[in-house]
């Protein structure tokens, strides 16, 4: 497995080994030991499924707030998204700073993404499948997110848009700005 760190510490990009031949592909999508060995210490108590039927699905930025914050490991199955993450943790050299990557279908990529980090992404593709592990169950009164465009938090999703207006849920249309948000996440350095 290629694992990339990335600026944002404890934030990992995972490409698992693939074989291919005539048939297909085969690759572990987890194995513990050597996602450990890779820096991905969690222990996933809950597997999710999402699937979005149209290209321009923004779904985010999510997250939970302790005590049941949450370390997701996300990829995609078919179709392809713009995965973006911002980070909330208090001293963090990138607080409410966003990194973004492709995960798609075709390059297998996974992210890591650790506790005090929000989390959304974009259908690039029509009928997109994204995957993601948690480390915590889904807890409905610790469920919070930050409005995607933010100005605070700057990300410009303009390019991927391609000029048209993101499909948003009622939810994300009522999440909060940064700066209202008093971030009970803090940074444990290295």
């Amino acid at each position: 497995m290629k694992v990339t760190e990335t600026s944002f510490p404890g934030l990992l990009v995972l490409e698992p080994k693939v074989f291919r031949d005539n048939r297909g592909f085969f690759l572990e999508s987890y194995n513990r030991s050597r996602f450990l060995k890779a820096g991905v210490d969690a222990d996933f108590v809950q597997d999710n499924h999402a699937y979005s039927r149209d290209a321009g699905v923004l779904r985010g930025f999510h997250f939970q707030l302790p005590p049941a914050s949450q370390a997701k490991l996300v990829w995609v199955t078919r179709g392809a998204v713009l995965d973006v993450v911002v980070d909330l943790r208090r001293g963090a050299p990138t607080y409410g700073e966003a990194y973004s990557t492709e995960l798609s279908a075709e390059n297998f990529k996974r992210m890591f993404i650790p506790k005090g980090f929000a989390h959304g992404y974009l259908t690039l593709q029509p009928d997109t499948e994204f995957i993601y592990k948690v480390d915590a169950p889904y807890s409905p009164e610790h469920d919070f997110g930050l409005k995607y465009d933010d100005p605070d938090i700057g990300f410009d999703w303009g390019g991927y848009l391609k000029g048209a207006e993101p499909i948003l849920s009622e939810k994300d249309t009522r999440l909060g700005a940064l700066v209202d948000f008093d971030s009970p996440f803090t940074y444990q350095g290295d």
